[in-house]
């Protein structure tokens, strides 16, 4: 059994506690949450912060963890993917290695949940035995081309079936981005996946997203082309592109859309009227590392939106850490609170990934993992979590 106490207690079923101990037993239960006085200051460990549940980062590409540092920062979305596609060929075992590394510090930051982006298999070792749970979605895509469906679709349930469901893990299908899939894949995706799932979906991560909808301009003409797919039979919709990801996911699921760069009030409110269980997910870094801009996050507070927070990947982020995006955001838009951070980094994720039974709240009998911020608290319990870091604890 042990005891802990911090500055600040955020359990996130009410107020953030002071003068109180949470005590956690040899599984990582939570025993139970109860005033300071009622115990020998000697039997607790004191910690100068604050002390939160286990992040949730519900958007990663572990897989391609061995590219760190090789893609140029601020180059926007296509010529990102373009460097992507160059450089993800590895050998094999400098891959793994990678991997293996970006899970454990990941563990060791407090991140115990993970809503991994998977087109391969070669995460599945690592995972195995994490002491992270992961979501893994295993992304599909067509490029919008009919001929290409059957392929993609027997080349992605190979990879679904080599991922594992033990230890609390989950899969389901989920399609890549509104401009890289057919009509023909996504009802394969609704038919395959069940309504329990939650699935994911990149998200008006740039400009030239809303513009090929809306006017079939925009970069990824060009870019359609650079790859020899014919956009012919392509027709503008004369809307962002979240309302046709919206015409073919399947409403009665959660739905957990990412990057939202451009997602616009107006977007925000179709989503929530389409499916009450709608959720985004904010990369900040990740956003700035390729397109330098971040969401309208006032937008989504207005909206009383069920954000949550994930990390990208390796090739475009500096590290996979939860407390450096809250730290991101908290830079560029201090009206953000540091209460509203922690529900986004804790309780929204897990919701999101739909492991709420056990995650995101500190409660007696869940096992939600604790993590330490040592964050300056003033007398007045503002957080500052500029200079701050994070670990399990």
């Amino acid at each position: 059994m042990k005891k802990f106490t911090a500055d600040l207690i955020f359990t996130l079923t009410g107020e953030p506690l002071k003068n109180h101990v949470v005590i956690v037993g040899e599984h990582d239960e939570i025993l139970a949450i109860e005033d300071i006085q009622k115990h020998d200051a000697s039997s607790v460990q004191s910690l100068n912060g604050v002390i939160t549940p286990g992040f949730i980062n519900t958007h990663c590409h572990l897989e391609l963890s061995h590219m760190k540092g090789l893609v140029d920062t601020g180059t926007g979305l296509l010529p990102f993917i373009e460097n992507v596609v160059k450089y993800r060929d590895f050998p094999q075992d400098e891959i793994l290695d990678a991997i293996a590394r970006a899970d454990q510090e990941m563990y060791e930051e407090g991140i115990v949940a993970v809503g991994d982006i998977s087109n391969k298999v070669d995460t599945i070792e690592t995972k195995k035995t994490s002491k992270i749970k992961y979501y893994t979605f295993v992304e599909m895509f067509d490029f919008m081309q009919s001929s290409m469906t059957e392929g993609a679709i027997e080349q992605y349930q190979a990879v679904y079936d080599a991922h594992s469901e033990e230890g609390g893990n989950k899969k389901c299908f989920v399609p890549h981005a509104p401009y890289t899939v057919s009509e023909g894949l996504y009802e394969h995706i609704r038919n395959e996946n069940y309504q329990y799932d939650t699935v994911s979906i990149h998200n008006q991560e740039t400009p030239h997203e809303d513009e090929l909808f809306n006017t079939k301009t925009g970069g990824f003409i060009d870019f359609y082309k650079m790859f020899g797919f014919p956009l012919d039979k392509f027709q503008a919709t004369g809307k962002n592109s979240i309302h046709h990801a919206m015409k073919y996911l399947n409403a009665m699921m959660k739905t957990l859309f990412v990057h939202n760069i451009m997602t616009t009030p107006e977007d925000i409110a179709k989503a929530h009227d389409w499916n009450f269980r709608t959720y985004w997910a904010t990369c900040a870094n990740a956003n700035l590392y390729i397109e330098n801009r971040l969401p309208n996050y006032q937008a989504f507070i207005d909206a009383d939106a069920k954000m949550t927070i994930g990390t990208d990947s390796l090739t475009s982020n500096w590290q996979l850490s939860i407390l450096e995006e809250m730290k991101t955001i908290k830079k560029y838009k201090s009206f953000v609170s540091f209460d509203t951070l922690v529900n986004w980094a804790c309780k929204n994720g897990a919701e999101a990934l739909g492991y709420e039974d056990q995650l995101g709240t500190i409660e007696v009998g869940k096992r939600p993992g604790l993590v330490y911020i040592s964050a300056d608290v003033n007398p007045e319990d503002e957080v500052d979590i500029s200079k701050a870091k994070a670990r399990k604890i």
